[in-house]
């Protein structure tokens, strides 16, 4: 691996690390108040999306001081993209988020077809969109995730045995479930946001529906899924049906005896401004002290 460190965001540095399988990401480290005068080794959260949730995630790093909260202690590494695939990480991202032989599903086609039509997208957009999610490979990034880039940081930084998490939102969220669902272990906790099953034929399903059932003695992963409101109630179908697809993954995991496993949360607000509330509310559930 190689990497460029630089200062970015406040006590956040910046990383760009190239994978076994030639794809180079983008990491952005960023470490508590008091990490310098401490020697006490701390547990990683994963952030997807790095690009866009960086600025927006990473500030909240602070409510590990917060008096009213009872956030532990942790160090944020946000997940994004480096160079030319920077101003492109919204269509190249399907290819890492989402899982392999995942269908595009009616739903996005016309969302994307609408999107053409009044001009939110080029037809030269909307193929390269279409192009990262036949190509989609989830599996390989999972794998760079707990076997390649989680042994560099604990080689470079005061890590903890366990503890970790993992958040994603939108395509993250579904990232986020598929993690779970794979349970690599390495993750104690996973935030899925608004997870992006955008299909009924969606790889969630066929994951869910082969789940072992859980020991007495099984350590499993926490899950915490949040919604938001206009996400269920809105004027949009996609994320109504979005919405659909994630309830009926709960009813199912349900049905499956992982009821003590799960947490949930219905948020105000919208897809696009739900990211932060979501991430608090996975903090505030999955990473108390």
């Amino acid at each position: 691996m190689s990497e460029l460190l630089h200062g970015c965001l406040q006590d956040t540095e910046y990383l760009e690390v190239t994978a076994k399988s030639g794809r180079r990401y983008a990491v952005w480290v960023t470490t508590p108040p008091g990490y310098a005068d401490s020697t006490e080794p701390l547990p990683l959260i994963y952030v997807l999306d790095g690009n866009w949730t960086v600025g927006l995630t990473a500030p909240l790093i602070v409510t590990q001081s917060d008096p009213y909260l009872t956030i532990a202690p942790y160090i944020q590494v946000s997940i994004g993209y480096a160079g030319e695939e920077a101003a492109n990480w919204a269509q190249i991202r399907n290819r890492d988020l989402v899982p392999p032989g995942e269908p595009a599903g009616d739903a996005i086609l016309a969302t994307l077809e609408s999107a053409r039509e009044t001009g939110a997208m080029t037809q030269e957009e909307v193929d390269a969109y279409l192009a990262e999610l036949a190509e989609c490979r989830a599996d390989l990034f999972l794998d760079f995730l707990t076997d390649e880039l989680h042994p560099h940081l604990r080689s470079k930084l005061r890590v903890s045995e366990s503890g970790h998490g993992l958040f994603g939102y939108s395509y993250g969220g579904l990232f986020a479930l598929y993690a779970w669902l794979r349970d690599t272990g390495l993750f104690t906790s996973i935030g899925a946001g608004s997870p992006g099953v955008a299909s009924a034929d969606s790889q969630i399903f066929t994951l869910v529906d082969a789940l072992p059932e859980l020991g007495e003695d099984a350590a499993a992963p926490r899950l915490h899924v949040t919604l938001n409101e206009a996400e269920l109630l809105g004027e949009v179908p996609f994320y109504r049906g979005m919405a659909r697809h994630v309830l009926t993954t709960l009813e199912r995991l349900h049905a499956k005896g992982r009821s003590e496993q799960l947490s949930k949360a219905l948020l105000q607000g919208t897809h696009v401004t739900g990211l932060q509330p979501s991430f608090l509310s996975y903090l505030k559930t999955s990473h108390g002290r």
